[in-house]
């Protein structure tokens, strides 16, 4: 059986959940293999982590000669690879860092790739929301070793107990793709919230809000999710750009979207239209967004939400 190779999706060697979703569907394509590209001393912790959800083999590759560069260098250390090991494909998390890495691998692989996929099964055949959400397709690598970014949530993880034979890898790393450095970053502040694009549930706000998002991280917090917010919202600086879901922010593509005072316009379903199951609370019955929703509220946030989240709260005990 070929290899699937998955790159590890890390911060402080923590593994991310798209790596174990990643995983899960690498296991429909053949062997998971996954690749820990970072400090040599965090890669036993990341072995075991993935070892639980299938990973049958671990490229580890320390990153002290390449930390500190953008993404060049990683796609040459996934082109080294992948020409060592004839991969039957190359998932990655479909992040702005992720895609970027595909683009350039695939150049240097001469390989098709597919972004921003929202299922892969056999073949691997992908799937794909396009046109700003309007319509899906289904899509397949016709040339070279298919490259596919995934987006999260695009698969439940599931433990399937791996091999996680270690491997270590010392790529030839080009002066050419270490010619941009990273001299200077801010780090995110914690909020104790999971991370908009990952979260497995999104609250978010709009024009509606007034300005006032308490209703909206309450609600968001009863339920251990993400906040999120309109263009509406953001253009009046009631949050940050980082917050915004929608064509000019981040595509999220949670199991529960939950949009608040927002109308619905296109640039913001282009954002979020993936969802698994979508659920809006608006005062104006014709809001754009009822057209899209699973279940619809026709009611004030300020009212509703807190009352929702005192529910959610009693019911946890």
């Amino acid at each position: 059986m070929s290899e699937v190779l998955v790159l590890i999706d890390h911060a402080e060697g923590a593994v991310k959940k798209p790596t174990y979703e990643l995983l899960t569907i690498a296991k429909r394509l053949g062997e998971p293999s996954a690749v820990f590209i970072g400090p040599a001393d965090q890669a036993a912790a990341a072995t075991d982590k993935v070892k639980k959800y299938g990973a049958e083999k671990v490229y580890v590759v320390d990153d002290a000669e390449i930390k500190g560069y953008l993404v060049a260098p990683k796609a040459e250390v996934l082109q080294q690879l992948a020409e060592k090991a004839s991969p039957a494909a190359i998932l990655i998390p479909s992040s702005g860092e992720g895609k970027e890495i595909a683009a350039r691998l695939a150049i240097k692989l001469e390989s098709g790739l597919i972004t921003d996929a929202v299922d892969v099964q056999e073949g691997p055949v992908t799937t794909q929301s396009v046109f700003a959400g309007n319509f899906t397709v289904q899509a397949k690598v016709t040339k070279g070793t298919p490259i596919i970014t995934v987006k999260p949530n695009a698969a439940t993880p599931e433990e399937s107990e791996g091999a996680a034979a270690v491997e270590e890898f010392s790529p030839t790393i080009s002066d050419a793709a270490k010619t941009a450095q990273i001299v200077a970053s801010q780090p995110r502040q914690a909020t104790g919230r999971p991370e908009l694009t990952e979260a497995a549930i999104v609250v978010s706000g709009g024009r509606g809000t007034g300005g006032n998002f308490e209703p909206i991280e309450g609600l968001a917090d009863a339920l251990g999710a993400a906040v999120g917010a309109s263009r509406a919202a953001v253009d009046s600086g009631w949050m940050p750009h980082s917050f915004q879901v929608g064509q000019t922010g981040k595509t999220v593509s949670p199991q529960l979207y939950v949009a608040n005072g927002i109308s619905g316009a296109i640039q913001h379903r282009a954002g979020m239209q993936t969802s698994k199951t979508i659920v809006a609370v608006n005062k104006d019955d014709e809001a754009p967004i009822f057209e899209l929703v699973d279940f619809g509220v026709v009611g004030d946030l300020h009212t509703v939400l807190p009352a929702a989240t005192e529910q959610i709260k009693e019911r946890k005990g």
